[in-house]
């Protein structure tokens, strides 16, 4: 139906006739001349109609936005003074010969080119939200890295491998979407968190490198770059050990980087334990952009009389820890308590804080409510640790480690961002040497900070029996500007420890051999040591366009009450259905009126 796409008519085709088709933009009409600016996923074409062809000019006048059009005509330079050096077909017009109206459309909800549309509406109407050129390009530019990414991996011997999306039901990691099956009553099937566990079965099959691009479900609470399903790279490989595994994931996202956005990326990139970045960053995924750090203080603080500070420094899961920011003391009353407000969310009773009016003068150039409970070598040891200077403020944390890493690993985040601290580029960073376990408080036992297949590092496998929370694995995520865009690690291929793994998570033997005797039976015959990783796609993508929230980087995503706007699901289902599934619906009982 057409020659060209809108974006592609140029200077080239001056005085050639073209055939175009696509969506009105917006249509003018200028003193008996009318323009339309047609629109396709290439760009935007300006089409002139003047009265010459008095029927063409009538069906001219009948176009409105979103009409789909066919248009033929010639194509000319635009007059002098009504170019538009700012859109790759901004220096030609086409003088319309032809105009069919295709369809018609109703008057769309929004206007596409407004960006005060709620999400809500823009949700609700995807398919026209999906018309704006931000959208095409976002989506455009998905296609592309993941085409990047398949290119890279089958040139380094990766074979693509699709794994089943019905699966069963695991005791550990976020809670599954279940699925009932219609031909066993009672039971279900469970949509995949990951594939980790088949993965791991082709590494005992042979496969040696495996990738899928791989959808995948989780029922948790959502947030800006969490969806209940969303997009991984997959990758496991045998034989490599995470050195090599990691290196060769550098190389892939350098690659990736430098073909798809022109910027080049560390080499190699920088490698940064998990207790080294929880300590300096109160975070496993920290943002290098931002140059705040945390600096402990605990031990200068034991013996003083104020407990709000002395209570957590003796307190061996206690942490008190300081956050110096450059130029702090320019922050008004209403600031600090903003600030005060939000890391309350995570938990923090208070935020104490010292202003830096002028040290020279001791303790009265500082100015503090809690200065008077601690004394001068506190202060002194203080003031050296973090390197305050005139100006500066001094943010402080005292609780439990937790808390305090939450609390003021998010301030420094926001804190960053709100004063222009955030360095611009990309800074990459590989965590490494994770605790296998953290305790659960509420459960009162162990849990995996991974997954239950994680192997230990070597060294530390005595550890398992006799003191498990000290016993590290050997995982690795890849953090990039803050976000953790990916995350794997070597695998248990040796069935004695991973059953020992599976007691400390309080997995006995009976509930382990029903949950995952598949892969304990096949750890018995001959499998390779193994390793792997997954790239949250749709985050790197996110990251890569620019973009706020991962939703807008999703073709049709869910709300973050994992609902969808656009088909109005979930939705109630017949009682036919629900009784071909063996499922009978409760509904609550109504309140008696009083």
């Amino acid at each position: 139906m057409r020659s060209q796409y809108c974006g592609e008519v140029n200077e080239s085709l001056i005085d050639q006739e073209v055939t175009v088709c696509g969506w009105v933009q917006r249509r003018r009409d200028h003193g008996g001349v009318i323009f339309i600016d047609l629109r396709d996923r290439s760009g935007m074409l300006q089409v002139v109609y003047d009265p010459d062809i008095p029927d063409i000019f009538a069906t001219a006048e009948k176009v409105r936005n979103e009409f789909v059009l066919k248009v033929t005509g010639k194509v000319r330079h635009r007059p002098e003074g009504t170019t538009n050096p700012n859109i790759p077909t901004g220096m030609i017009e086409v003088l319309g010969k032809d105009l069919e109206i295709i369809n018609a459309s109703e008057t769309p909800p929004f206007v596409l080119d407004d960006e005060n549309v709620s999400e809500e509406l823009r949700l609700r109407y995807r398919y026209l939200d999906l018309r704006r050129p931000e959208m095409l390009q976002r989506l455009q530019l998905r296609s592309k890295i993941t085409t990047f990414l398949r290119n890279f991996l089958d040139a380094n011997g990766f074979i693509e491998v699709e794994t089943p999306m019905l699966t069963r039901a695991t005791p550990e990691g976020a809670r599954d979407y279940l699925v009932p099956s219609r031909t066993h009553p009672g039971e279900f099937f469970a949509l995949p968190q990951s594939p980790q566990l088949f993965k791991q079965l082709l590494m005992v099959s042979g496969m040696d490198r495996y990738f899928q691009v791989v959808r995948c479900f989780r029922d948790e609470d959502l947030r800006a770059d969490r969806q209940p399903e969303f997009t991984q790279l997959d990758i496991e490989t045998s034989f490599l050990d995470e050195a090599a595994i990691m290196g060769m994931m550098e190389e892939m996202m350098r690659k990736l980087f430098a073909q798809i956005l022109e910027i080049p990326l560390h080499d190699p990139f920088p490698q940064m334990t998990y207790a080294e970045a929880m300590q300096r960053y109160g975070s496993d995924k920290p943002d290098l952009r931002i140059p705040l750090e945390l600096v402990d203080i605990a031990d200068v603080l034991t013996d003083v009389e104020f407990k709000v500070f002395s209570g957590p420094a003796k307190d061996p899961d206690g942490r008190v820890a300081a956050l110096r920011l450059p130029k702090g003391g320019e922050l008004t009353r209403k600031e600090i308590d903003d600030y005060t407000k939000y890391v309350g969310i995570f938990g923090a009773k208070g935020l104490a804080y010292i202003k830096v009016n002028e040290w020279a003068k001791g303790r009265e150039g500082l100015q503090s409510p809690i200065l008077k409970f601690l004394p001068d070598e506190a202060v002194f040891a203080i003031m050296e640790r973090t390197g305050a200077e005139d100006g500066d403020l001094i943010f402080f944390g005292a609780d439990k480690a937790r808390i305090v890493n939450e609390a003021l690993g998010n301030l420094r985040v926001k804190i960053g961002h709100d004063k222009g601290l955030v360095e611009r580029g990309w800074k990459p960073l590989w965590v490494i040497d994770f605790p296998m376990f953290e305790w659960d408080e509420g459960a009162k036992r162990w849990v995996a900070l991974h997954h239950p297949f994680t192997s230990p590092k070597e060294e530390h496998l005595e550890l398992l029996a006799s003191d498990p929370g000290a016993c590290n694995s050997r995982a690795y995520d890849l953090v990039l500007n803050g976000t953790e865009v990916g995350g794997g690690s070597m695998r248990i291929y040796r069935p004695h420890v991973q059953e020992q793994v599976l007691k400390h998570l309080g997995i006995d033997d009976e509930e382990a051999q029903d949950k995952f005797g598949f892969l304990l039976d096949a750890l018995k015959y001959g499998c390779p040591p193994h390793g792997g990783i997954a790239f949250g796609l749709d985050r790197l993508v996110m990251l890569m366009t620019g973009a706020q929230s991962i939703r807008d980087v999703m073709a049709f995503p869910k709300t973050q009450t994992a609902s969808c706007l656009l088909t109005q699901a979930p939705s109630e289902v017949s009682d036919k259905q629900l009784k071909e599934l063996h499922i009978r619906h409760r509904k609550p009982v109504a309140e008696q009126k009083a």
